[in-house]
């Protein structure tokens, strides 16, 4: 037994060590200063970001990808408003994540850094709680540390400077260790799908968040039950290799995927909130389609459209219920949807790979298809993708291919541009055995570009395709009658720039230009380690991409 002090920061540092906190993210100020070197002295790896925004969605990212909880450390006030949109991201995502932030004394009613950070917080989606007391600092971070990993919430711990400074003391290691608690369904509701599923003829699995760690179990039963398998967006890789994997529903569906999915004739969302964008405004839902939604959030079911039937429960204990449930009344219905005339539709044709275009590649601008499916095929398979936003972002997400869940990471819940580089270094950094690669467009790249700092600091094999058009694509495509001064730029040598931060930088204007990243990939293979590489695509005019269009026609 040992103890932690000499002061209240110090405590709160080696506590949240010893709760199990996988990677501390920040910029450190005089506010946050001591509790980060706490954290480090306990063991918890630290990343200096260049901007707080930066360092909170790395460590959204990072939560997302390795299962632990990720932590952001913080000056008072102007470091907190800094990082309050990767903030905001992870809250709507229900990501478990500690945002360790300084504050400013009770009663210094005039400091420059006075905010009320309280208010901030919560109006965002995120919990806010605090340390109270030097006698109460123990108990303070571990019901911080407790709420974000059994609630599944983004929670930001205020630490006062003043209380900060006290003197303080805890036995230590702190040893609770929490797990999110798991929801058995109700019998009778078992019981309900499963007469839902022996109805069926064409029934369809959407998997989403929620049912990320449920992976086989449920694709057991849709394989007992003749269910075609797909995944919301933020799920994409969980049924990877699957011969009756749809890939993705919604936006990025391709249109064999799209009319599969609409076809069914019972849709079992499976920790997925079923909203606008999984379902296309509900195109994706038949007249007669019946809608089944199993989440351990009781105020999820039916928050985006109306369900036939609601199951709360978590997503792997109601499937291995439900397959139980059917070996007991030996009822398992024949393979259903799982026809080989439907495997052979799966497989030529539900990939974007597989979907014929007409070429738009020009002398000096590449199709960002051919891009993108050149790019498949160089670099590694065992890699973890992360996104952007934008016009751009249906090419990585539909045409790279992912290995599983892990491999792919969309920080999409805000719908903020500028998070994917962010996204993908908090993402290498907990999939640390992976090729990380990130698709951006170049408006957000140039508003993150600080942190290619941080990459190329960390000596992280980050690919980033930056999807550049000289312009806010989606704004663009979308206001066509409108004055494009205000959306569009003149050219960016983003090559140069990432050259000058101490990356590699190609520029790719058509698909003999990808030698180059041919070289570093097998520089990447040889040595296992190798800078960043910023490929600077100059991409021809799509018109509008596929899924823009009807995102913004529900506007």
């Amino acid at each position: 037994m040992s103890t932690y002090g000499p002061t209240v920061a110090d405590v709160v540092g080696r506590v949240l060590a010893d709760l199990g906190a996988g990677h501390c993210f920040g910029v450190v100020g005089s506010g946050n200063f001591v509790m980060t070197n706490a954290l480090r002295a306990g063991g918890v790896p630290f990343t200096a970001a260049r901007h707080e925004g930066g360092a909170a969605t790395m460590a959204d990212a990072y939560s997302r990808m390795s299962s632990r909880v990720g932590i952001v450390s913080l000056h008072q006030g102007c470091g907190l408003t800094n990082a309050i949109t990767g903030i905001t991201e992870a809250a709507k995502s229900r990501t478990p994540m500690i945002v360790l932030t300084a504050d400013s004394p009770a009663a210094a009613l005039r400091s420059n850094f006075r905010i009320d950070q309280e208010a901030l917080v919560r109006s965002v989606g995120a919990v806010s709680e605090r340390v109270y007391s030097a006698d109460s600092v123990a108990a303070d971070v571990v019901r911080a540390y407790r709420t974000a990993v059994t609630q599944r919430r983004t929670v930001v711990l205020n630490v006062a400077i003043d209380v900060a400074a006290l003197p303080a003391s805890a036995d230590g290691p702190v040893s609770p260790r929490f797990e999110q608690p798991r929801v058995r369904p109700d019998v009778g509701a078992v019981r309900d799908l499963v007469g839902l599923l022996a109805e069926s003829q064409r029934p369809v699995f959407v998997a989403g968040r929620g049912a990320r760690t449920a992976g086989p179990v449920i694709a057991a039963l849709a394989a007992t039950t003749g269910a075609l398998v797909a995944t919301s967006a933020v799920a994409n890789g969980l049924f990877a290799g699957d011969p009756f994997d749809l890939g993705i529903s919604g936006g990025f569906s391709s249109p064999t995927t799209a009319e599969l999915i609409s076809d069914a004739d019972l849709i079992v969302g499976w920790g997925c909130a079923l909203n606008q964008w999984t379902m296309r405004h509900g195109k994706l839902i038949g007249a007669n389609t019946r809608v089944v939604q199993v989440d351990d959030d009781v105020d999820a079911i039916g928050a985006h459209r109306p369900v036939a039937l609601g199951v709360v429960g978590d997503c792997g204990l109601t499937a291995a219920d439900v397959l139980d449930e059917i070996r007991r009344v030996g009822t398992a219905p024949a393979p259903r949807y799982r026809t080989d005339d439907v495997r052979s539709r799966i497989t030529e044709s539900s990939r974007w790979q597989h979907v014929p275009v007409d070429e738009i590649s020009t002398d000096d601008r590449i199709d960002p298809r051919a891009l993108t499916n050149a790019l498949d095929e160089i670099l590694p398979a065992d890699r973890v993708l992360a996104i952007d936003s934008g016009n751009f972002m249906g090419y990585p997400s539909t045409h790279l291919s992912v290995p599983d869940e892990n491999g792919f990471c969309f920080t999409q819940a805000y719908q903020s541009i500028g998070l994917g580089l962010y996204t993908a270094i908090g993402a290498a950094l907990a999939q640390p055995n992976r090729l990380p690669v990130l698709g951006t467009g170049d408006g957000g790249f140039l508003m993150s570009i600080s942190e290619l700092d941080t990459a190329v600091r960390l000596g992280l094999p980050l690919v980033v395709i930056v999807y550049n058009d000289s312009a806010y694509g989606a704004e663009v495509h979308h206001f066509t009658d409108g004055d494009q001064d205000t959306v569009t730029f003149p050219d960016t040598d983003i090559a140069s720039i990432a050259r000058g931060f101490g990356a590699e930088g190609v520029t790719v204007r058509s698909v003999d230009d990808l030698d180059a990243v041919r070289t570093w990939v097998n520089g990447y293979r040889e040595a296992g380690t190798a800078r960043p590489l910023v490929i600077d695509a100059k991409i021809a005019d799509d018109g509008g991409s596929w899924w823009l269009a009807e995102a913004f026609a529900g506007h």
